[in-house]
């Protein structure tokens, strides 16, 4: 069991429109973090508060309305304000992820392509090809990846709820990229293990290229995936659950936010 001595500190930041931080909060905590919660705009004043942190996740939710687009304003802050901050966390180690609008943010601010002017990115999230908002129970199955908390071939149910969450590409060529790189963490799929693309909506429910759900930048450490595993940490969270196999004691989603925090454990903060 993880002491207090060697829990490791995670940090939630939240902005004007996010809603998830207290789920988030509790899912790093039974993860085994000491996890605390910060304003963006205090973390932009003062960029030292994100030092002796092995965890920063960007919360859900709508931040500033999505009413640019979802993630832009928060993305650009970020980008404009925070950006040496962040980079000098995953320099030394330390993970960083985000979760729906978080990963949102986290593609606007540049986190997962350092190198390229922001009208060079190759990656996106834009509306759901249904052109309605998502609210649904999904299947998401690990890939093998730069991503080192993951384990490929593990799949987990999840929920999604987003309206822009369809991940876009410029090019096949882009998307190649991303996968030779190992910068693909997470795809859509259906209980039985098929592609999202093959098995059909709802299986990738938003029209993702690749049936993809979550990617990481060229380090591994920085994650970002649309659907929301911090609400499946209870077995009961799933609306099945009378039904899956007996013996379950806790949801999916605690597992990935338990070995998230183990591996920040090795982070030389």
């Amino acid at each position: 069991m993880t002491t207090t001595a060697t829990r490791p500190k995670a940090l939630v930041l939240r902005g004007p429109g996010t809603n998830c931080e207290d789920e988030t909060l509790r899912a790093l905590r039974m993860g085994g973090a000491d996890a605390d919660l910060l304003r963006s705009d205090v973390a932009t004043r003062e960029p030292a508060r994100l030092e002796g942190y092995g965890v920063l996740v960007f919360a859900g939710g709508f931040s500033y309305g999505d009413d640019l687009a979802a993630g832009r304003v928060w993305g650009a802050s970020l980008r404009n304000d925070l950006g040496p901050a962040l980079r000098a966390h995953v320099d030394r180690g330390g993970r960083i992820l985000g979760v729906c609008n978080g990963f949102q943010v986290l593609v606007e601010s540049g986190l997962f392509e350092p190198d390229a002017a922001p009208h060079e990115r190759s990656v996106a999230l834009f509306a759901n090809a249904s052109n309605h908002y998502e609210c649904r129970w999904v299947t998401l199955e690990a890939q093998e990846s730069r991503c080192d908390w993951l384990t490929a071939g593990e799949r987990m149910p999840c929920p999604v709820a987003h309206g822009e969450g369809r991940f876009a590409v410029t090019g096949d060529e882009a998307l190649e990229r991303l996968r030779a790189n190992g910068q693909i963490v997470l795809t859509y799929v259906n209980e039985d293990g098929e592609a999202g693309a093959a098995a059909g909506y709802p299986a990738n429910p938003n029209g993702a290229a690749g049936d993809v759900a979550g990617i990481c930048d060229p380090t591994g450490r920085v994650v970002g995936l649309m659907p929301h595993p911090e609400r499946n940490l209870d077995p009961w969270a799933h609306p099945h659950w009378t039904r899956l196999p007996a013996g379950r004691t806790e949801g999916e989603g605690l597992a990935f936010y338990r070995a998230l925090v183990e591996s920040a454990m090795s982070a030389s903060l």
